[in-house]
């Protein structure tokens, strides 16, 4: 993990917007964020592992995390991040390929979300589901 100023005002963020929300195995999600973090080598690309899901999965908006002050690199990549349900899912994969920050978050948490071993059940849903992220992961890597 990168700690500067922004990063830790990331880790702040991510913590209070996903605190009483859990993951598919009854986890604590923020443990999600921080995972993707742990592996990104950039400022804007920690943060944006660290806000990858805010925007799309609590009551923050875009708006409220560029008043905050994040720089514009962040927005535009975390605009990308947010998965309009009218969009299909392909077609918003697609779009990320053309920002190197959200594409490459977006790989480590298709990765992340395809590890099976955080599950404790594993039914039909689950694996139409990874498959998805594997055709996912070949169009943002083709």
């Amino acid at each position: 993990m990168i700690y500067t100023e922004w990063t830790k005002k990331a880790m702040k963020l991510s913590f209070e917007a996903h605190k009483d929300q859990v993951d598919k195995s009854g986890l604590p999600y923020i443990f999600h964020p921080f995972h993707l973090a742990e592996q990104m080598k950039s400022e804007e690309t920690v943060i944006v592992a660290l806000l990858h899901d805010v925007v799309e999965d609590t009551e923050y908006t875009l708006q409220d995390i560029a008043g905050m002050g994040f720089s514009q690199q962040v927005l535009d990549a975390l605009a990308l991040m947010t998965h309009e349900k009218a969009v299909p899912y392909m077609d918003y994969v697609e779009r990320l390929k053309e920002n190197p920050i959200a594409k490459t978050v977006k790989l480590a948490d298709l990765r992340h979300n395809s590890d099976l071993s955080r599950l404790d059940t594993v039914d039909e849903k689950t694996l139409a589901r990874i498959e998805k992220y594997k055709q996912a992961i070949a169009k943002l890597t083709e």
